[in-house]
């Protein structure tokens, strides 16, 4: 383990770099329907998010140690790459059921709020300083409903 922090670490840039285009390797695969149809939805959660950073960073909610471009938040990589990508997935593969999308974001975002949360904190790329490991989950459940609704209220009203 701590050769790979020490690698990771060395080539923190180049991990942040692959961190964002790996996931994008896959958009193809999404088809352009799905792309055009569930992209203004992953945008506007995108937003939601960096805002929600800021406000964050200010409460010290949690910490990015690490980042790819200074004066940006180091969460960026992570909004960009992953979190896009894996947000049109999600949708593509479940929207229209509630129960499985939530079931989906539910398992995706404690794998994330346990597992990699903690792996972060050892590579001292972030941490959770005043936000319990629950509430940070409670906080990712909010944001799926949030889009659940966004992508409902845009179908109908937008893309009549």
């Amino acid at each position: 383990m701590k050769d790979l922090i020490k690698f990771l670490t060395r080539y923190e840039k180049f991990v942040f770099i692959i961190m964002i285009v790996v996931p994008w390797l896959s958009a193809p695969f999404l088809g352009k329907k799905t792309f055009k149809r569930f992209t203004p939805g992953a945008l506007f959660i995108c937003i939601f998010v960096v805002i929600e950073s800021l406000v964050a960073h200010k409460r010290l909610w949690w910490l990015f140690h690490k980042r790819l471009v200074p004066k940006v938040i180091g969460e960026l990589p992570l909004i960009i790459g992953p979190f896009f990508i894996g947000t049109l997935w999600i949708m593509k593969f479940t929207f229209g059921n509630f129960k499985r999308y939530l079931l989906t974001n539910f398992f995706i975002d404690a794998f994330f709020v346990y597992i990699h949360v903690p792996i972060l904190k050892k590579l001292g790329y972030a941490s959770l300083i005043r936000l319990r490991k629950f509430n940070f989950l409670l906080i990712f459940l909010f944001k799926a409903v949030l889009l659940y609704l966004f992508q409902m209220i845009f179908e109908k009203k937008i893309m009549r």
